[in-house]
């Protein structure tokens, strides 16, 4: 066959496509059963793959190449690309982890397949069926998958909730993140109301910053250090690079008492979400009320999106709570979520055979 490539075969799409290969266009037909096929991500997917992103119904911008690869050199990239003829038809950001598992993904907040928005059950059905099928036949056993948390779904994606039934995963975690939903926000306690007056009487301000330097070295890393002996997951050269990368995205708040920074929080934004990524207080801060006076800023400031997200407050892969960490979070008007995390086993993709549909 002409100008086919080595290694493969005729009527079947190559390992890697060559770097003018033709973009490939979002999936808009219905994926007949055994019709698609899986490509390993390479970087010379990453126009395709960040299009997708920015066009599926349940990501963000954590699934941008910029954002996954900052990190390549502590994980084994293993995400796929799922193929309806020459359109994506999903993503499904991973990692092989250390017992040759795939993880979607261990360095990331939240993961899970990617749809388009026009994806229907059936497509679900047919995507997670070619993914499983894929690592099969490569001899890896298992996949373990973490769902995002329903509060950042512009739409739907209850489709993939019920293939995970069907397989019979088995789930091995749930936390419960906390969030203020905007449309129907429980009131602030009171005691978080005189902590506002105080820090307002007192001079507190909020100062969105250029830098995170501030924050990060005169707040968060000694106090995450003299209080819980850890350190930040992204350190300061890290964390600024990828500020740089996503400015829209990654912005960075502190409260001060005239010079001195005595709060702040790491704010991800997403379109449906604002999330405070990390948070910490100095003892100034704490018993001047200037943390939550700056909580109750970013959430004025936030009130048009759908959500204002604290993160979580488990412990122990979710068997354990730190309460005073949920009261906090909880007397601002947050609400649970959940966050669950599957194991899989790949073998199962059978199963869903008989649920895909058979277009004609």
């Amino acid at each position: 066959m002409a100008g086919q490539m080595p290694g493969t075969a005729a009527g079947h799409p190559p390992a890697v496509w060559p770097m003018d290969h033709p973009l490939p266009e979002v999936a808009t037909k219905s994926a007949a059963a055994g019709t698609l096929t899986v490509e390993r991500y390479l970087p010379n997917y990453k126009t395709h793959w960040d299009q997708f992103v920015d066009s599926g119904r349940n990501a963000t911008f954590l699934f941008h190449r910029d954002y996954m690869d900052y990190h390549r050199d502590r994980f084994t990239d293993h995400s796929l690309m799922v193929l309806n003829g020459q359109s994506l038809a999903a993503i499904l950001p991973a990692n092989l982890g250390s017992d040759g598992a795939v993880v979607s993904h261990e360095g990331l907040t939240y993961g899970g397949l990617v749809l388009t928005r026009a994806a229907r059950l059936g497509d679900a059905l047919s995507c997670f069926h070619a993914v499983l099928r894929h690592l099969s036949g490569r001899g890896i056993s298992q996949l373990r998958y973490k769902r995002m948390p329903a509060c950042y779904h512009t739409l739907p994606e209850d489709d993939l909730e019920y293939a995970l039934y069907i397989l019979d995963a088995r789930l091995y975690r749930r936390d419960c993140p906390a969030a203020i939903s905007f449309t129907d926000r429980l009131p602030a306690l009171k005691g978080r109301k005189s902590m506002i007056r105080k820090a307002a009487d007192l001079g507190a301000r909020v100062v969105q910053e250029t830098t995170l330097q501030p924050f990060w070295e005169r707040v968060l890393v000694p106090q995450l250090e003299s209080r819980y002996g850890a350190k930040p997951v992204h350190t300061l050269e890290e964390i600024t690079l990828l500020a740089s990368r996503f400015p829209e995205n990654i912005r960075q708040f502190s409260a001060y008492l005239g010079d001195e920074i005595v709060a702040g929080v790491t704010i991800y934004e997403s379109p449906a979400v604002a999330r405070a990524q990390y948070a910490a207080v100095t003892e100034t801060g704490r018993h001047s009320g200037a943390q939550a006076f700056l909580f109750d800023w970013l959430i004025e400031r936030y009130k048009d999106k759908r959500f204002f997200d604290f993160g979580t407050s488990n412990q122990t892969e979710g068997r354990g709570l730190n309460h005073s960490l949920l009261d906090w979070k909880e007397g601002f008007g947050a609400r649970i979520y959940t966050q669950d995390y599957y194991e899989i086993a790949t073998a199962n993709y059978p199963a869903l055979e008989t649920m895909m549909p058979v277009r004609r």
